[in-house]
């Protein structure tokens, strides 16, 4: 530990030699107070308002769209069924070269056909052989209609969707969000904010969180074949406290996380703190830094702060009245919050 910290010390001097860093140079009470922002300022999506209306125009209108005509596929069980001729009565599973095998013409191609195109080609073949047969074809198993969910998910995989299937029915068809466990704790493993749905080649804007725990029926979109769902895994998202706390750590950020949870879970305040701390938001390589009524919070005259993912909560041990005392007092640890605010855990049994 005296090693690492004689390097990080010795880093952040060669900066400061160098010139070549930004002191932030203020006066600290000049750091935005995060409970007088603007309304949307520290919005999780970081979207305008037009944005959250083009996203949810474009849900609609996914919501809106018809079902595709179904067309057979490699994979699919298809059934003939020829009226007055139960003899001819047949099923049969198409190849993976888009093929079934039909009476008296063998392997016909049917992949790419609707029910009628590929019901109009056999009845061409019957005719040879049958006058004016009557014929339908059907799907009775469709297994090439597909969808994958992969992440923090019990049962990732392919799986096949029907019309008309959700997100949210999907997501507890794969069992629900997995459990992994975490400094002894089994918790839900699911990150909903990083989650994505891709189609065609496109992330749609779907929250998550409204999708499956909510049921809302714009994000719960319609499932269509081909479709990509990464269920994000949440110890990908952390959260820590430093500076004058018992217990400085990091933990698994959730939707419900504020300040006086994580302080919490610090095990409190140490005796001596400044009334503000700070929440570092945006990473090292790019921070933005929100002030903090931490004897507000603590006393009830302001609401409690929840939190983002990446956050690090930096509570003073007294008044840092300058920008550049702050930073200076922070820079030495920018390695070691790099590494305490995003970790590789291994979940590996």
């Amino acid at each position: 530990m005296r090693k690492f910290f004689l390097q990080s010390l010795v880093f952040c001097t060669m900066i400061f030699l160098s010139g070549c860093y930004d002191r932030y140079t203020g006066n600290f009470d000049q750091f935005p107070d995060i409970h007088n922002l603007p309304e949307g300022v520290v919005d999780q999506a970081g979207l305008t308002d037009d944005d959250k209306r083009r996203q949810l125009e474009l849900l609609k209108q996914l919501d809106a769209q018809k079902e595709p005509v179904y067309r057979i596929n490699a994979g699919d069980k298809i059934s003939i069924r020829v009226y007055n001729h139960p003899d001819l009565i047949m099923e049969s599973l198409v190849t993976p070269d888009g093929a079934i095998g039909v009476m008296f013409a063998g392997q016909v191609q049917v992949a790419g056909l609707t029910l009628e195109e590929a019901s109009q080609k056999i009845k061409k073949i019957y005719a040879k052989y049958i006058k004016n047969p009557e014929l339908g074809v059907f799907a009775i198993d469709v297994r090439s209609q597909t969808a994958t969910i992969a992440g923090a998910i019990n049962n990732p995989g392919m799986f096949v969707i029907s019309n008309g299937m959700r997100l949210a029915d999907l997501f507890a068809k794969a069992g629900g969000s997995a459990v992994r466990d975490f400094d002894d704790q089994m918790l839900d493993a699911a990150d909903f904010q990083n989650s994505i749905i891709v189609r065609d080649g496109k992330i749609l804007p779907v929250n998550f969180a409204k999708a499956i725990e909510q049921g809302d029926r714009w994000h719960n979109v319609k499932l269509k074949k081909g479709d990509y769902i990464y269920i994000a895994v949440r110890s990908e998202a952390m959260v820590s406290i430093i500076g004058s706390i018992n217990r400085p750590h990091k933990r698994l950020w959730d939707q419900n996380l504020g300040v006086l949870e994580l302080i919490s879970s610090g095990l409190g305040l140490k005796e001596q703190y400044y009334k503000h701390a700070v929440i570092i938001r945006g990473g090292m390589d790019n921070p933005r830094f929100y002030r903090v009524d931490l004897d507000g919070i603590l006393h009830g005259r302001c609401a409690n702060v929840r939190l983002q993912p990446g956050d690090v909560v930096y509570v003073p041990h007294d008044n840092i009245s300058e920008y550049n005392v702050f930073v200076r007092k922070l820079l030495p640890t920018a390695q070691f919050l790099s590494t305490f605010t995003f970790p590789v855990i291994n979940f590996a049994n």
